[in-house]
Formats: structure tokens, C-alpha cells, sequence
């Protein structure tokens, strides 16, 4: 069977040989009664890494981020978050439906949120029992729709300065921190140290089968561990995935710089197709845009899917590539020349279309 090249996500990997050997070597126990000690060993130790006080291990970024929300804010309360965020729009409205908060989105170039909007929507020295009070600021990085981009740490570092200086706590969905870190070289702990909580996920770039981790300070992990009960997160012998979290640590992280040249590398080859725009990517996230009317977006990528290349629409006239632990150079050099033979196809039958050919 040929080899299909799914650039879908950095989500489609598949454990490696060591993982799985790590994963059944485990040793395991009854993480609801706190008996686990690979999950006991990985919370530690993401937890030293950030800086923090502890951590909490959980299914899904998308439940660890909601449960850092639960666990910082009350009821009526006002949530910051930039309007291209997961958390405001891939966790099916989790602010209001899981914490009965109120989401704010607001604009941004590159999905940091703007230091004059922050201190426009700060809470008043007043207490007009009207009002909705901003109480938690959400920050992404690197931010999903805005390609991989990496929010600099000085902004990230302003925003929390402003926040905290008026009670407003800081929450980083860092589901891909782990790539910020190994594109700068900055630390995890200095990106974990100006905010509340964070959560990194181990399920992407680092090839785990599942799993991401929340940080924060020991009383906010202990309200978030009681949610994660109720909410059904409880775990029992859930050391086994604790392990392959370990393995990614060891061996996972430096090379996601190979996911980030691959990304430029796959960059670079599609912007020679015709029609197309491709910024050049600052991590493992590519976006192309579709300047040609003629070529659809779904035409495409089916067209893509036929000729062995997986990628996904992400936008009225845009698809998304993500360069990952299963894609080795030669996928790269076999996804390049796929698009390009496949919008050139596009482009010629719309041309002999048009002049009745």
C-alpha cells in the first residue's frame, strides 16, 4: 500500500517501538487514590520544569485548560481570551457551559492579546454591582490559527504584569509550549513563571498517545483535581500513559527543531506552487492560502488525498499542514511535489474550462 503522508496534525502520531516498550514496563497503581507512581513521578517533574508548585495530569488539553478556568474564576465572572484561541473556539463555549463565566474575545495581529485592551477592560476601582468583572486573561502559545506563531515572553510577561497588578490571574494554554521553547531556546519554567497556570500537552509534537499536564500553584492543582473527579477525569491505572508522557520527555522535545525545519522546508516548496501564498512558519504550523479563485479548497485537498497527502481546511480559502514526528524529509520532498502537480491540475482545467477546451 503506498504510503500516505498525513499532515492533518501533529496529533495523527503513532507511539514509537521505545514508547510502547515504556508504556508496557510501567509501573502503575490507583491514580484516584494517589497510588500511581509514574503518574506521581510525571507530575513532579513538569512541575519542577515549570517552576510551579504542582501538577496534575489529565486526558486532554482541552480539560486542562478548562479546568485551570473552573479553579480561577466564580460564577458571572469575565474571561480575556483572543477570538482565534482554542479555548474560544474549539471547547464548545467550556467558559460559560463548565465555569458559568463570560467569555470577552478580543482581536489580535498574532494572537497576543493587546496590552491597550487589557487595560481597557480592567476592573474599576469601584464595585458596581452591575458589571461583569474581568477576572482571568487566557494567552495561547504558540497560537494554533495564527500558524504556529510564537507569542514573545516580553509580551507575555507585560500582559501578566498588567493583570496582576488589578487581582486579574494569567492562564497559558501552552498545548504546543514545547515548541516556543526549542524555537527560542527560553526554558519552560521562564515561560510558566509570570502566569497562574499552565498547560502543555503531550499528545502533539511530543508523540504521545494521549495526555497533557496543568501547573499552577498546590491550592488551584487540589481545586482542579477535585473538578477533574466530577468532570469524570479520574484515572485508575493510568500510568501506563504516564510512562509514554516520560519517554517524550526524554526524547521527544529537542527534536521537534526537525518538525520546525521540515515546516520551512515544506514552506519553501509550496510557495513555488501557482496560485498560493505561504508565510514561512516560526514552529511546525504551515498555512496556505489560496490566492486563485480556481483553486477550491475542498477540490484540493481531495485532489491531495488522491495523490497520498492528507491536509485540512482551516479558513474560507486556506488549508493547514503540520509537520510532525512521522514525517521524515522524504514526505516532505513527496507532499511538496504532490500540491504542486495537484494545484497545477486545478489551474489548467479551470483555464480550459474557461476558454471552452
Amino acid at each position: 500500500m503506498p504510503r500516505t503522508i498525513d499532515l492533518r496534525s501533529d496529533t495523527v502520531t503513532r507511539p514509537t517501538p521505545a514508547m510502547r516498550r515504556a508504556m508496557a514496563e510501567a509501573v502503575v497503581g490507583d491514580d484516584v487514590f494517589g497510588d500511581d507512581p509514574t503518574v506521581q513521578e510525571l507530575e513532579r517533574r513538569v512541575a519542577a520544569l515549570a517552576g510551579h508548585e504542582a501538577a496534575v495530569f489529565v486526558p486532554s488539553g482541552t480539560m486542562g485548560n478548562q479546568l485551570a478556568i473552573r479553579s480561577l474564576i466564580e460564577e458571572g465572572d469575565e474571561v480575556m481570551v483572543e477570538r482565534e484561541a482554542h479555548i474560544f473556539r474549539y471547547e464548545q463555549g467550556g467558559i460559560g457551559a463548565n465555569s458559568g463565566g463570560l467569555a470577552h474575545p478580543v482581536v489580535s495581529e498574532r494572537g497576543a492579546i493587546p496590552i491597550g485592551t487589557l487595560e481597557a477592560n480592567l476592573p474599576d476601582e469601584g464595585d458596581d454591582d452591575h458589571d461583569s468583572r474581568l477576572a482571568l486573561v487566557c494567552v495561547e502559545n504558540t497560537h494554533n490559527r495564527h500558524g504556529g506563531t510564537i507569542v514573545p515572553l516580553e509580551q507575555i510577561r507585560a500582559i501578566a504584569a498588567v493583570a496582576r497588578g488589578h487581582g486579574v490571574r494569567v492562564h497559558l494554554d501552552g498545548a504546543r509550549l514545547w515548541n516556543a521553547s526549542v524555537a527560542t531556546g527560553i526554558p519552560i519554567r521562564d515561560w510558566a513563571a509570570p502566569v497562574d497556570t499552565l498547560m502543555m500537552c503531550f499528545s502533539k509534537g511530543l508523540g504521545a498517545p494521549i495526555g497533557s499536564i496543568l501547573v499552577g500553584a498546590a491550592p488551584v492543582i487540589r481545586r482542579a483535581r477535585r473538578h477533574r473527579k466530577r468532570w469524570g477525569g479520574g484515572m485508575r491505572q493510568v500510568g501506563v500513559l504516564a510512562a509514554a508522557c516520560l519517554h517524550a520527555l526524554d526524547h521527544h522535545v529537542e527534536r521537534l527543531a526537525d518538525d520546525h525545519r521540515r515546516a520551512r522546508a515544506l514552506a519553501a516548496g509550496l510557495c513555488e506552487a501557482p496560485g498560493v501564498e505561504v508565510r514561512e512558519p516560526e514552529t511546525n504550523i504551515v498555512l496556505i492560502e489560496l490566492i486563485d479563485a480556481a483553486l477550491d479548497p475542498s477540490a484540493l485537498l481531495r485532489a491531495l488525498e488522491a495523490r497520498g497527502v492528507r491536509m485540512i481546511q482551516f479558513g474560507a480559502r486556506r488549508l493547514r499542514a503540520i509537520t510532525h514526528l512521522d514525517v521524515d524529509d522524504d514526505a516532505i520532498r513527496g507532499a511538496i511535489a504532490a500540491f504542486q502537480d495537484a494545484a497545477r491540475e486545478a489551474l489548467e482545467d479551470a483555464a480550459g474550462a474557461r476558454s471552452g477546451g
